[in-house]
């Protein structure tokens, strides 16, 4: 079909670059009071994967995929994404290559990890102009040397979980694994928390939690040390596995002696317990451009294509955005209403379309900036304006007749 070939085309071989729209991207973005980045906020990073068949795709290669829960073949896509718990965006993107990928496999100098990857993306981030109160992320990611270093380097702070598990060296009298040290706080009960502290949570939907936080000591780890071991959890008594964190972190405690060298302000424990809950928004926006921007759903196989599919659905996600704030234009009075007077009460049928009448009302303020349904096929058609000609009816080389689909 016409259509498909143009797409195909539109994502592999039409001159525009992927950078320069993304950067374009997050102009606007900061550009916009009601999405601007603060200091208050924070880069999340992850990874996520998704189930690839064959071998000729690039990137593609037999990997755990966390959307799976399984080892299968796919791709692996490194992102971050800044959020303050009010509004939270996708920033940047790189597909993880898996190693066989390369000549030498891990000892390839262009190899890289999901930890080398992911810390390059956080400093772009920065670079960017999205700056942050702290980088977040997963257990994943605390194991990796250069992930710490990189952000040091990038003078960037971090809260990050550890496994519970993972040992660590320290005399035989002291823990040697974070739980350890969790176990080793005292704790009597609400009315004696002893080396506890009661932290509130604040959650989007309006409840509230009483959890519980307290620096401990590990090895190196220390609220006098330059990395601090911040446990939270919702019982202190019970210590449950789904209920409670073990942090890494690298701004100080109020009272250090290292906070007045610090490059970074202090952080108590309220802080740091408000800084890791803001992490799961990026699953929040995994969902999103997965189950309904089609994140997945490419089916292009080089590099290059994957990476401006991704960018392509980044910058839908930002337009809704835009959309969510922008205020209230003219509606066609023939569109369906979405919320009638009479009929089913919500839930008890099934939900109407929404009007495309509701979609990207009004023309831009911005000259730079296109509605997705005012300009968008006059700059596509002059990005695909270099696409070969479709060819002409009349018999293959293996003499069947050639239509055009």
């Amino acid at each position: 079909m016409p259509g498909v070939q143009r797409l195909q085309f539109f994502l592999s071989e039409s001159p525009w670059e992927v950078e320069q729209v993304n950067d374009r991207r997050l102009e606007l973005l900061r550009e916009q009071s009601a999405t601007a980045p603060h200091d208050g906020g924070v880069i999340v990073i992850d990874d996520s994967g998704d189930r690839k068949a064959g071998t000729a795709t690039a990137n593609v290669g037999r990997q755990w995929l966390g959307r799976l829960g399984k080892t299968d073949n796919g791709i692996v896509t490194v992102t971050t994404v800044w959020t303050d718990g009010r509004v939270y965006y996708p920033l940047h993107a790189t597909p993880y290559t898996p190693a066989h990928h390369f000549a030498r496999a891990r000892s390839d100098p262009a190899f890289r990890t999901k930890p080398q990857l992911a810390a390059a993306l956080a400093v772009r981030g920065k670079e960017a102009g999205f700056g942050c109160r702290a980088v977040v992320a997963d257990c994943a990611y605390s194991v990796s040397d250069d992930w710490y270093l990189a952000l040091r380097a990038a003078g960037l702070a971090y809260v990050v979980a550890l496994k519970p598990h993972r040992g660590t060296w320290a005399p035989a009298s002291q823990p040697h694994t974070p739980i350890d040290a969790a176990h080793a706080l005292t704790w009597k009960n609400a009315g004696h928390p002893g080396d506890w502290t009661p932290v509130e949570r604040h959650f989007r939907d309006g409840h509230t939690e009483t959890w519980w936080a307290a620096d401990a000591r590990l090895g190196g780890y220390g609220p006098d040390s330059p990395c601090r071991l911040v446990v939270a959890t919702t019982d202190p008594a019970t210590l449950p596995e789904k209920a409670t964190w073990h942090l890494a972190t690298n701004l100080p405690h109020p009272n250090a002696a290292c906070a007045a060298t610090s490059p970074h302000p202090s952080a108590d424990l309220a802080e740091i317990v408000r800084l890791y809950g803001l992490r799961p928004w990026i699953e929040q926006s995994y969902k999103q451009v997965k189950d309904e921007l089609g994140w997945a759903d490419f089916q292009v196989r080089s590099d290059r294509a994957i990476r401006r599919h991704q960018t392509l659905v980044n910058c839908a996600f930002s337009f809704c955005w835009d959309q969510w704030f922008a205020p209230p234009g003219p509606v066609d009075a023939t569109a369906p209403d979405l919320c009638p007077s009479e009929g089913p009460e919500r839930g008890a049928g099934p939900v109407p379309p929404a009007p495309t009448a509701l979609l990207a009302q009004g023309l831009t303020g911005d000259p730079f900036l296109a509605r997705p349904r005012r300009h968008s096929q006059p700059m596509v058609a002059s990005l695909d304006g270099q696409r070969p000609a479709l060819r002409a009816p009349g018999p293959d080389r293996r003499g069947h007749h050639r239509t055009r689909h």
